[in-house]
């Protein structure tokens, strides 16, 4: 039915690959995920060919990619983009084995039935993300104790997601006794907006939530912050080196390799339902003290000394 699909996996297995992101923001998770393969025996070009689709942050299409692999027939669907990605691959297809990666809890979200045993086609890692969310508002409220209340960036596009990152830091918020106001971006059209509203709101800090969207612009979020002299948390080192002011959360890079480790065993034979879902749970709290110094923000000692990495 498609000559060169069919051509391709009698030579070699395909792998379909479906991100809700665009190539060129997606180049250092790519390249972990291609290590992941190579560790497992596998060389886009060599023994492997990889079919990739690209939403550009139209998360609306993700079912239609989705769905188009399936059709082409490829050996495992590769979902490397949050709970969207991995939910519009389920429903695609109940044969074809699925490799996620989510910054959730994927059997809350009813991605698989168990960590140890997923069940069913889908199989993949997840990472602490959204679980995170409060501790950035601890950590700010630390940093600028003089605060009386926090943004929370949430993109509406991913309703699951912003509900549960608010839910989690109105919590937090709440018991710190600090006012938290919400505010959105569905695309980065719309990201200086939302930094304008929090600035407007006299939030003394913001708290970017874990997505897709915004996991893929730490430059672009990290100037805005400056702009809008709005100081920001978020979850990857990538956003403290371009000159936010911390970061806590885990590797932006680790799970794709992990996940190109599973696709690997599962072209090998492996069955999803038999590799239980890896979690990534590793974490470190990076500082910008030259951000910092730039806003006026005195760091305290104690959370200098906890601080897994400065940049001066």
């Amino acid at each position: 039915m498609w000559p060169c699909a069919t051509h391709a996996q009698q030579s070699m297995p395909v792998v379909g690959f479906i991100s809700p992101a665009a190539p060129h923001s997606f180049q250092d998770r790519l390249r972990a995920f291609h290590k992941g393969l190579k560790e497992a025996g596998y060389v886009e070009g060599q023994n492997v060919a990889i079919e990739y689709r690209w939403a550009y942050d139209q998360v609306e299409r993700l079912p239609e990619l989705a769905a188009d692999l399936v059709r082409r027939g490829v050996s495992v669907i590769a979902a490397l983009g949050g709970t969207p990605t991995a939910l519009a691959a389920k429903a695609a297809t109940q044969s074809i084995p699925v490799v996620f990666y989510v910054g959730v809890d994927p059997v809350e979200r009813g991605i698989v039935a168990g960590l140890s045993r997923p069940g069913g086609n889908l199989t993949g890692v997840s990472s602490l993300a959204i679980e995170l969310v409060p501790k950035r508002v601890e950590v700010l409220h630390e940093l600028i104790p003089a605060a009386t209340s926090v943004a929370l960036l949430v993109d509406p596009a991913n309703p699951s997601s912003a509900a549960k990152s608010a839910e989690l830091a109105r919590s937090t918020a709440a018991a710190l006794a600090l006012a938290l106001h919400t505010v959105g971006a569905s695309s980065e059209r719309e990201f200086d907006a939302a930094f304008a509203k929090a600035a407007q709101l006299r939030a003394g800090a913001i708290v970017i939530a874990s997505d897709a969207l915004f996991n893929n612009r730490s430059a672009r979020l990290a100037a805005l912050s400056i702009q809008h002299s709005v100081p920001a948390a978020f979850q990857y080192r990538e956003f403290v080196a371009a000159g936010g002011l911390i970061s806590y959360g885990g590797s932006r890079t680790a799970p794709f390799h992990l996940a190109g480790v599973y696709v690997g065993r599962i072209l090998k034979g492996d069955r999803p339902t038999d590799l239980p879902v890896q979690q990534e749970t590793s974490v470190e709290l990076i500082i910008n003290l030259k951000t910092a110094k730039a806003a006026g923000i005195a760091v305290p000692l104690s959370l200098l000394g906890r601080a897994d990495e400065v940049i001066e």
